[in-house]
């Protein structure tokens, strides 16, 4: 593969200069990933055309929309292949500076009578995801996100007709708490394993972008963990939601679906959990 891929970076329209290949892991979507150092040190990803498009898409609309997070530049797209500015990571852990910067991210990218969704489907990990535009907020969620990945589960077992169910309650209850609200660009997957620590500060890679609810990301960052104390005092900046952790539970539902897919049982639970805080209000 090392030969086919030197072959490959020197054949695009702007070639890029080929030194040192490393192998990555290349995460949940199962993608061959590679360091190339060179003149430009860039990151390399083998995917389906579909998701390498798709994520190109969503980084050059990410790098449009962020002024105080850094992203990727995309060098080249060419079918399976992406290649990426490569990123240093060795940078200090600065979670107010993340807060500030996913705040400004949503706060600037709100727009009134916009449509929650994206003029493309992507891929979020390895599961494919619909985005065809709803006007409200609270049915995109049912209709593009919880519903369908609920049937999925179901297709393979994974999910019994019980706790289906009460997802589906879940799902028909949104408008009766979940307020209309302005769609913001989210990244769609920002979970800790997508948030790097530059020396020049924080930046976000592997998108799955979409517009939709800002806590999207939110509650992606603290679904494994959290970003801390500091994080949370930036991005809310005294303006904290008083229903946060319904919406927390909420906005969690749909990742730890697509991980009850993608990785069977061990996170059934999970679901159980996020459904039983939703429900209780």
């Amino acid at each position: 593969m090392t030969q086919t891929l030197r072959r490959r970076l020197a054949a695009l329209e702007t070639p890029v200069d080929v030194g040192a290949i490393t192998p990555l892991s290349g995460g949940d979507s199962g993608a061959g990933l590679w360091r190339v150092d060179g003149t430009t040190p860039c990151i390399v990803k083998q995917d389906s055309p579909q998701r390498v498009a798709g994520e190109a898409d969503g980084l050059r609309a990410l790098g449009d929309a962020c002024r105080d997070l850094i992203v990727p530049a995309v060098l080249a797209e060419d079918g399976d292949l992406l290649v990426m500015q490569a990123l240093d990571g060795s940078g200090p852990r600065d979670g107010a500076a993340l807060g500030e910067g996913l705040r400004q991210l949503h706060r600037d990218s709100r727009e009134a009578g916009a449509d929650h969704g994206w003029p493309r489907d992507n891929a979020c990990g390895s599961t494919p995801q619909p985005n065809a535009s709803l006007r409200d907020g609270r049915v995109f969620q049912r209709e593009r996100r919880l519903l369908p990945l609920t049937r999925l589960c179901r297709e393979q077992g994974l999910l019994d007709a019980a706790l289906a169910e009460r997802i589906e309650r879940v799902a028909d209850s949104l408008e009766r708490w979940l307020p209309a609200t302005p769609p913001s660009l989210v990244h769609g997957d920002l979970w800790s394993g997508n948030v790097m620590f530059t020396p020049q500060g924080p930046a976000i890679i592997d998108p799955a972008v979409y517009r939709h609810y800002p806590e999207v990301d939110l509650a992606m960052l603290t679904l494994f963990g959290g970003p801390g104390d500091a994080f949370f005092e930036a991005y809310w900046n005294g303006a904290r939601p008083p229903d946060w952790e319904r919406r927390e539970a909420l906005f969690q539902l749909y990742p730890l679906l697509n991980h009850l897919y993608l990785f069977g049982g061990t996170y059934r639970h999970g679901v159980a959990r996020a459904v039983d805080r939703i429900l209780a209000g």
